[in-house]
Parts: structure tokens; C-alpha cells; sequence
């Protein structure tokens, strides 16, 4: 298992449009990710209505966890997504 810890860095956090490129992203890679606020459940990192349902705020940590063959990679590309601030980014 990989697993990598990311903060937020889109100024409005996870709301709709940055949380609809993160799960685009993630429905793109070889492995299924799971992403959870501190303390919290992992969730799909595929299912746009549970990464919503985080709450996740800007400067909020997250934790990224995947297993199997691509598992770092996909992580580290979700990860590098996350810090990156979505609503300044016109494509991902």
C-alpha cells in the first residue's frame, strides 16, 4: 500500500469544479485511490458526491492511499492535483 499526505491548495477548497477535475483525474488512473480528511473514513476518490461530502477546505491535509501495480504514481499525480489551485487553472 502507498500512501502520501496532501493539503489543499485551491483557495475555495473542494467545492464543485476543483472536486470534478480531482475525480476526473482519478477515474483516469490504473488503481483505485481512496482519499480521507484527518480521522475520517477514506472515500472513493472516483465518486464526486463523497469527495464533496469531505468538506474539504483550503490548507485542509488529506491522506491518499492506493495498492497494486501504479498505486505510487496514481497517488503522487492525485496528490500534486490537490496542492495545485484548481479554480486559478483554466485545464488540468
Amino acid at each position: 500500500m502507498f500512501e502520501r499526505t496532501a493539503v489543499v491548495g485551491s483557495a475555495s477548497g473542494l467545492h464543485a469544479r476543483p472536486a470534478s477535475l480531482f475525480v476526473q483525474a482519478a477515474g483516469r488512473q490504473p488503481v483505485r485511490v481512496t482519499v480521507a480528511r484527518d480521522g475520517g473514513a477514506p472515500v472513493d476518490t472516483r465518486s464526486l458526491l463523497s469527495v464533496l461530502a469531505l468538506g474539504a477546505r483550503h490548507g485542509d491535509t488529506l491522506t491518499l492511499r492506493a495498492e497494486g501495480e501504479g498505486a505510487e504514481a496514481a497517488v503522487e499525480e492525485l496528490a500534486a492535483l490537490l496542492a495545485t489551485d484548481l479554480d486559478a487553472r483554466e485545464q488540468v
